[in-house]
C-alpha cells in the first residue's frame, strides 16, 4: 500500500513495528528484507515518485570551502527511490583489508569483519541488478579476456578484479510493485521527519514528528525506528533533535557528522606506448549472464601494507576532454555540448575550465573532420544507453593515437575535522540546514602520489611505453573536483566504543535502544569501493538482526504470560 501524505485532510497518528524513514537503496531493501521476514513496516519517504524542486530545496545548505564540495542538494535526490534514480550503477564490495584497523590510517578498524557481510553481498548483488557475486575476472569469466594493457606486469598492483554495473536499478521505479503489492508495507510519500522525540529519560525513541506542505502533522509511534536517510540527512537530524539530549541524539561524545569521508578521485597523465598503440583495452567485458563488467588496476593489500597506503584503483581513460590536441571529434562535440550534460556527470566530464576562442574554434574543427565519428557514437549512445533497459555504463571513446589518461579513485581516510554541522539558516519547516566542512589527509594525498608513481615505473619497466605526469599536480588533480560525488560516507560511524563512535555492530544508536541507522553513514572507513553495493549489504544484514530481535521478544513475551491453572 502507498499513500500520499498531501491526501490527508487532518492530522494523523501512525503505529508500526518498524518505521523506516528514507525509501532510497537502504530503505527499499530493509522494507522488502523485513516483510519477506514477516515484520511490518511503515516506509516514509519526504519526495513523491518524481523530483520536486520545493522537497529538494529542503536538502540545500552551506559548505565550508566551494572549491572543496558541491552545494549539499546536488548528487542527491529527496525523491521516492532517493539517489538511485540518478546513480550509475558501478558495483562493487569493500575488500578483507577495509575492514581491519590499520596502524596507519587513522580511526581505521570496524567492528565487524567482510566474513559478517558476504552472506548479505550475494543478496545486494541480486536486488542491484548487478548478476552473480564474483568480482574476479577469473572467477565470473569461463573465456580468455583481450589484456587490459598488453605486456603489464606489476608486483604492485592487480588487474584481475571487476567492477560489476547495474542497469542502473532506480530502486523506487523497480520495486514500487512489490511494495505496492505486500501487505507487510505501508509506503507513505511527501511527509517529511522534522523531530525524533526520546522519552524523558532519553534511551528511546518515544515518537517522529512528519510535516507534510499541505500543513499536515502526522505521529508516528513505532517499536523500532531506522533512519535510512544519507550520510548527510542523517547527522543533520540527530544533531537538530534536541529536546532531551541537548547536543543531539547519540552525540554525548561528539562524534555525530564527524569523520566525513568521500572519495578522493580524478584523471591524471598521459600513457603513450611505443609502437603499436593498440595495445590498451579499456572497455566493457560482458559476462555469460549480460552484465557489463570493467577491468582495472587495484593496489594489491601486501602492497598497501608495505608502503602504508590507503586502498586504491585506476583506469584507463580517454584524454582530458577540454584540450582539443586529443583530435577526437566524439570528444569535441561532448565539450561542445557540455550545457546539454547533467551537473552529476557533467562536473567530472569537462571540469570547470573556460574554453578560450581558438580552443572552441579548435573542438569545432575536430567535429566537423569526424562527422562519421560522432553520429556513430551517438547512434551507440542512442541504442545501448538511453534506450536499452540495461544501459551502457559510461562514456567510452578509443584513442586513434593510443594516448591514454589514468582515472583514480582513492580511499579517503577519516578525519575528526571533516564534518558536518548545523548552520544558523533554516529550511521551511524551521530544521536547522547543515555546514558541510570536507576536509582530506596528507595520506590520502600520498596514496595517490605513490600509486600513481608506482604505475609509472610499471609501464616503463615493462616497456610499454611512459605514463607521463607532473608529480607536482598530484594534490591538484585529486582536489580538482572536491569532494568526489554522491560518496557520502562516515558520519555517524559504527563501532563497540560508544566514545568513538555513534552505533554498534548491529547498528544501533548506542544508549538508544530503538534507533538504528541504514547506509553509509554507519562506515567506519571508505574502501576504494563505491558504496552502494555494501549499503544494500547492510541494510539486509540489519533486516535480518531486527527480525531476530523481534522473535526474541515474541518468545519471551510467550513464556513469561501467565498460564490459567484449572481450578
Amino acid at each position: 500500500m502507498i499513500e500520499d501524505a498531501l491526501q490527508y485532510d487532518a492530522d494523523r497518528t501512525l503505529t508500526a513495528d518498524v518505521c523506516v524513514i528514507g525509501a532510497g537503496a537502504a530503505g527499499i531493501t530493509l522494507a522488502l528484507e523485513l516483510a519477506g521476514r514477516g515484520v511490518d513496516v511503515l516506509l516514509v519517504e519526504s519526495g513523491g515518485h518524481k523530483a520536486d524542486d520545493r522537497t529538494q530545496r529542503l536538502y540545500e545548505g552551506a559548505v565550508a570551502d566551494e572549491r572543496m564540495h558541491s552545494p549539499p542538494h546536488r548528487y542527491r535526490q529527496r525523491r521516492f527511490g532517493g539517489s538511485t534514480t540518478i546513480w550509475g550503477g558501478r558495483c562493487m564490495p569493500f575488500d578483507e583489508i577495509d575492514f581491519e584497523s590499520r596502524p596507519y590510517v587513522g580511526h581505521s578498524g570496524w567492528p565487524i569483519d567482510r566474513a559478517a557481510l558476504l552472506p548479505f553481498y550475494a543478496r545486494a548483488n541480486q536486488l542491484c541488478e548487478a548478476g552473480r557475486f564474483e568480482y574476479r575476472a577469473g572467477e565470473a569469466f569461463h573465456r580468455p579476456l583481450r589484456p587490459v594493457i598488453d605486456g603489464f606486469d606489476s608486483q604492485y598492483f592487480t588487474i584481475d578484479g571487476l567492477e560489476r554495473f547495474s542497469c542502473p536499478t532506480d530502486f523506487g521505479a523497480r520495486y514500487e510493485h512489490r511494495l505496492r503489492a505486500s501487505p507487510r508495507v505501508r509506503v507513505l510519500i511527501n511527509a517529511n521527519l522534522t523531530d525524533i522525540r526520546l522519552n524523558a529519560a532519553g534511551t528511546a525513541a518515544d515518537s517522529l514528528v512528519l510535516r507534510t506542505f499541505a500543513q499536515r502533522c502526522i505521529t508516528v509511534r513505532a517499536s523500532r525506528v531506522v533512519l535510512a536517510m544519507g550520510a548527510l540527512e542523517i547527522p543533520r537530524m540527530l544533531l537538530a533533535s534536541r529536546s532531551i539530549q541537548s547536543h543531539g541524539i547519540g552525540n554525548q561524545h561528539d562524534n555525530v557528522g564527524r569523520y566525513y569521508m568521500c572519495h578522493v578521485a580524478g584523471t591524471i597523465g598521459t600513457l603513450i606506448q611505443d609502437g603499436n598503440v593498440d595495445r590498451v583495452w579499456h572497455g566493457y567485458d560482458i559476462s555469460d549472464e549480460g552484465i557489463y563488467c570493467r577491468r582495472r588496476l587495484q593496489l594489491t593489500e601486501q602492497t598497501q601494507r608495505r608502503l602504508q597506503l590507503g586502498n586504491f584503483i585506476g583506469r584507463l581513460h580517454h584524454p582530458r576532454i577540454t584540450d582539443p590536441a586529443h583530435r577526437s571529434a566524439v570528444l569535441s562535440a561532448l565539450q561542445l555540448a557540455k550545457g546539454m550534460i547533467s551537473y552529476e556527470y557533467g562536473k567530472r566530464l569537462h571540469g570547470e575550465e573556460k574554453l578560450s576562442v581558438s580552443n572552441w574554434l579548435a573542438h569545432l574543427r575536430n567535429v566537423v573532420t569526424g562527422p562519421h565519428q560522432v553520429v556513430g557514437f551517438g547512434y551507440h549512445m542512442l541504442r545501448d544507453r538511453f534506450l536499452a533497459a540495461r544501459k551502457f555504463p559510461s562514456i567510452i571513446v578509443r584513442s586513434p593515437a593510443g594516448r591514454y589518461s589514468l582515472d583514480f579513485h582513492g580511499e579517503q581516510e577519516p578525519l575528526a575535522s571533516s564534518r558536518i554541522t548545523l548552520d544558523s539558516a533554516c529550511d521551511e519547516f524551521d530544521t536547522p540546514r547543515m555546514m558541510v566542512d570536507w576536509r582530506y589527509s596528507d595520506l590520502d594525498v600520498r596514496t595517490v602520489r605513490e600509486s600513481v608513481r608506482l604505475f609509472a615505473e610499471d609501464i616503463a619497466r615493462c616497456k610499454i611505453g611512459r605514463f607521463e605526469y607532473d608529480p607536482g599536480s598530484i594534490e591538484f588533480e585529486m582536489t580538482r573536483y572536491g569532494a568526489y560525488g554522491g560518496h557520502h560516507l562516515g558520519t555517524a560511524r559504527m563501532g563497540d566504543d560508544p566514545r568513538t563512535s555513534v552505533v554498534d555492530r548491529n547498528c544501533r544508536v548506542h544508549d538508544v535502544h530503538n534507533l538504528y541507522l541504514a547506509g553509509g553513514a554507519v562506515f567506519p572507513t571508505s574502501s576504494q569501493a563505491n558504496p552502494t553495493l555494501t549499503i544494500v549489504a547492510l541494510a539486509a544484514r540489519l533486516a535480518a538482526h531486527l527480525q531476530a530481535e523481534a522473535t526474541r521478544e515474541r518468545s519471551s513475551i510467550s513464556t513469561t504470560r501467565p498460564v490459567a491453572v484449572p481450578t
